[in-house]
C-alpha cells in the first residue's frame, strides 16, 4: 500500500533518497487525515534543519499541521507548484506533491526511520 522505496516517520512524512539529497513529503495517510489542503507554508532554501524540526506547515479546511524534517540537513529546494496548487499533496502525495529537498547531513539518521512494512504496522496500531 505504501511505496517500498521510501522511508517513513511517526509524524507521517516520507523521505526518498536521491544520492546525497532527500525528497520529503506527506504520506497518503496524512493527506487523508488533513482533508483538502488549501495552503502550504514552505521554508526558505538554505535553511538548516535538525531531525524532527518543523520545516513548515500545511493548512487544510480542517486544521493546520506542522511538517517535520525526517533527518538533519539543508533545504536545497522547495516545491514551487505548491504555492499555486497546494492540493497536489492530496492528489499525488508521493509524486508532484513533494514538499522539500534536503541535502542530508548524516545518512545514519535514516536508520531511525521506518520502512513501508513497519509504517503500515504503526498505522494499524493507531487505528485501534
Amino acid at each position: 500500500m505504501y511505496p517500498d522505496n521510501l522511508y517513513y516517520t511517526k509524524d507521517h512524512e516520507w523521505l526518498r533518497l536521491e544520492g546525497e539529497e532527500a525528497v520529503v513529503g506527506l504520506t497518503d495517510f496524512a493527506q487523508k487525515q488533513l482533508g483538502d489542503i488549501i495552503y502550504v507554508d514552505l521554508p526558505q532554501p538554505g535553511r538548516v534543519l535538525e531531525a524532527h524540526q518543523a520545516i513548515g506547515s500545511v493548512e487544510s479546511v480542517k486544521s493546520v499541521s506542522d511538517v517535520y524534517s525526517p533527518v538533519s540537513g539543508e533545504v536545497v529546494a522547495v516545491n514551487p507548484e505548491l504555492a499555486q496548487t497546494p492540493d497536489l499533496i492530496n492528489k499525488d502525495p508521493y509524486g508532484q506533491g513533494w514538499i522539500v529537498r534536503l541535502k542530508i547531513k548524516d545518512k545514519s539518521e535514516l536508520n531511525n526511520l521506518m520502512k513501508a512494512a513497519d509504517y503500515e504496522k504503526y498505522l494499524e496500531g493507531l487505528e485501534h
